[in-house]
């Protein structure tokens, strides 16, 4: 029977725990600050947990790669890895806090986006100034203040390591930051600085946005921060790197053709957003290289156009699927799914944390959310 469900069931306990420690702690600093504790907790409720799920697994591998005999449900590393996980998924959630407010989106998982909210606040509340910046300054500080009770919860999965596998492991969380950080920027800069990157040259930016924003971030550290904090091997985490870096690469573009042809009810997120922010996807890198320069004109003219009708958006999706741009980003996700299988083909693990990663490679790739 998998396992997942039991480290998932266990970061939802650790994050309702926590928010209610912190709404005790804000209430008593402020009232005022409730609804920003109301906020985080509807932000942490959801989500899919992968990166909760292959923090386990990997720190499950290396576990029973130490010793098979080893009952990983009382293992006294047990306490650590929950919250390591916990982290990881606090960490997202202030990284989808601050992403929302660049992309000025109005929805995450079918629910207002956090400035939304903030705005909504300021305008019931009926108070002074103006709400859209009360919005963007508190969702601002909203996504601070989760990286800080992340940030509590590495230290508390750090501080049960001796000093050298620590230094590894913080080397692990430090590099994990700046990849996101890094390759957040990068898709903000992407999307006004594209006018002047040789055609040749895009997709190869395109791609490098998708490794640092999204691969490295959500798959590969969260997968070898938990094996790091079992003492994996240098060779266990090579395995798990050369797994789980085109697991994160297929999993982007799958995100990349849902944030253009996803059902809105499903994904919680409007219709075309992407198309409507300029997000200049390997999707979109693909479709200008195909296209002739009446297509590649009209791409241009109209993708980063905020106040898209939904008749462009059914046009602009008809032309990304006409022109094989659709096609060529599902061939790269299947090639991609294929190395992740050939990589864990080849890793030394356990039966079940084999059978694991694998069942979580068809969720992750053939999502429809």
């Amino acid at each position: 029977m998998s396992q997942a469900p039991l480290i998932t069931d266990a970061v939802t306990a650790r994050i309702d725990a926590l928010v209610s420690q912190r709404r005790d702690e804000m209430h008593a600093i402020s009232p005022d600050t409730l609804e920003m504790n109301h906020i985080a907790a509807g932000l942490l409720s959801g989500g899919k947990r992968f990166r909760a799920r292959l923090a386990y697994w990997g720190w499950r591998a290396s576990v029973l790669a130490h010793d098979p005999a080893s009952d990983v449900a009382t293992h006294t590393g047990r306490s650590a890895i929950e919250a390591l996980a916990t982290g990881l998924e606090i960490f997202h959630a202030a990284a989808l806090v601050h992403d929302d407010l660049m992309d000025n989106s109005d929805t995450r998982r079918g629910m207002p986006a956090a400035h939304r909210r903030f705005e909504t606040h300021h305008r019931e509340s009926q108070l002074a100034g103006n709400g859209q910046h009360f919005g963007l300054a508190g969702s601002i500080l909203l996504g601070d203040l989760l990286l800080a009770w992340s940030d509590d919860l590495f230290l508390e999965a750090a501080l049960t390591l001796p000093q050298a596998p620590a230094q590894v492991f913080r080397t692990e969380l430090r590099t994990m930051r700046t990849d996101v950080t890094v390759g957040q920027y990068l898709d903000v800069f992407e999307s006004v600085a594209w006018p002047h990157v040789a055609d040749a040259d895009a997709l190869r930016r395109a791609q490098q946005v998708v490794v640092y924003k999204s691969a490295k971030y959500s798959m590969e550290a969260p997968l070898v921060l938990g094996a790091l904090l079992a003492g994996a091997s240098p060779e266990l985490v090579a395995s798990l790197r050369a797994f789980a870096l085109p697991l994160g690469f297929a999993f982007q573009l799958r995100d990349d053709l849902l944030g253009v042809f996803g059902d809105e009810a499903t994904t919680g997120k409007p219709a075309g957003d992407d198309l409507r922010e300029g997000k200049r996807t390997v999707l979109l890198a693909i479709a200008r290289q195909r296209a002739d320069r009446s297509t590649r004109d009209l791409l241009d003219e109209l993708v980063g156009d905020p106040e898209l009708s939904r008749e462009q958006i059914d046009m602009l999706r008809q032309t990304l699927q006409d022109n094989g741009a659709v096609d060529e980003v599902e061939a790269l996700i299947e090639r991609s799914r294929v190395r992740s299988l050939e990589a864990l083909a080849g890793a030394s693990l356990d039966s079940q944390s084999r059978h694991e990663l694998t069942a979580l490679v068809d969720a992750i790739t053939r999502r429809a959310v």
